[in-house]
């Protein structure tokens, strides 16, 4: 027999069994941050669409299961998945707004913007993900960033934007982002973004110990004490510019205040007399984007750093897609309610 305590002991579970499993479809899909981070939310990826091959087989690598599209955004449809997709989300390229480029915003030919909203109206989905550099929050862009979110109103969504670090969510380093997050107004909207953490920020001496000293450097001792602050944002350069370094010359010195060498990557860990400052390894800059260990970025170094670099902290997309669900868990239950009010009245 089933006592009052086994009782609410297994009520949980009920909740679990009956819990509604999320969609969504991704574009620019990059390294797989964003998506890592939505799937580690609870995110089911019907489909993650990406231009560059190399992503694309790193993606494949990294979840076999995923539906890994490798074509030019421009030409894909979002009509197939109209009623089908809970969540769009995408980080369009960020060059156009990035204060290491030119900034040419809406006039540069790498401006996704369009369309993601596009696809917006296309499949109409419960609630849209937009992510992109603390640039596109400058005043310069204000009338293309008001153009944005009044098109999102017109096609049926209550927008929510905001500045997002990344230290804030347990990722090693600053990384300002900002975010766009979209809600469809049949839903009721109780979207917040998600609150900073009450835990102290790990520094890059913490995050990176034991793989600056597992080749058995001598110095990793000395090297993480004195590296007891959180990274500058790691760059990741474009097709047309950035290499296999941690950026510009001011870049180059905010890392060598914590002990880093900025002018390039290196393949290897520290040796056991390494002297001088070491560099960072692939490995480490995606320790520092907040990628589990082993996640596969293949095997051309200025590729991998540039998708390392570009990529959306998996930690953060993941506290930002549990907001997400939150909201439509919500929505969903208040319209339920009312539905089962309505007709117990009718």
């Amino acid at each position: 027999m089933c006592n009052l305590q086994s009782f609410f002991e297994i009520i949980p579970y009920i909740c679990d069994m009956n819990k509604k499993v999320y969609t969504s479809l991704e574009i620019c899909a990059g390294a797989g941050g964003q998506a890592l981070g939505l799937e580690q939310a609870g995110f089911r990826h019907s489909a993650l669409v990406e231009l560059e091959p190399d992503y694309c087989h790193c993606l494949k690598i990294n979840r076999p299961n995923w539906d890994v599209i490798c074509q030019d955004v421009h030409n894909f449809s979002g009509i197939p998945y109209r009623g089908k997709i809970d969540l769009l989300a995408g980080g369009v390229p960020c060059p156009p707004f990035s204060v290491a480029g030119k900034q040419l915003g809406q006039n540069d030919e790498r401006d996704l913007f369009p369309e993601m909203l596009r696809l917006v109206r296309e499949i109409n989905p419960m609630a849209v993900l937009i992510e992109n550099v603390k640039g596109f929050l400058e005043p310069k862009f204000d009338s293309y960033r008001t153009s944005i979110i009044y098109a999102l109103m017109r096609s049926g969504y209550r927008p929510h934007i905001k500045l997002l670090n990344a230290s804030d969510y347990g990722v090693p380093q600053l990384r300002p982002r900002a975010v766009i997050v979209a809600i469809r107004s049949d839903i009721p909207d109780l979207f917040d973004f998600p609150k900073p953490s009450n835990l102290p920020s790990v520094t890059v001496g913490e995050a990176l110990y034991d793989l600056m000293g597992e080749n058995g450097w001598k110095g990793v001792d000395a090297w993480s004490e004195a590296a007891q602050k959180i990274a500058p944002t790691l760059v990741g350069g474009s097709k047309k510019h950035g290499g296999p370094d941690l950026g510009p010359t001011r870049a180059r010195q905010a890392w060598a205040e914590l002990g880093i060498d900025g002018r390039s990557v290196a393949d290897i860990s520290p040796e056991p007399s390494f002297q001088g400052m070491p560099k960072l390894t692939p490995a480490m800059m995606a320790r520092l984007q907040g990628f589990p260990d082993g996640w596969y970025f293949g095997n051309k170094k200025t590729t991998a750093c540039r998708m390392i670099g570009n990529a959306f902290p998996p930690p953060v997309a993941k506290a930002v897609g549990n907001e997400i669900i939150k909201a439509l868990d919500y929505g969903i239950s208040d319209i339920t309610s009312k539905k089962q009010l309505s007709q117990a009245f009718a």
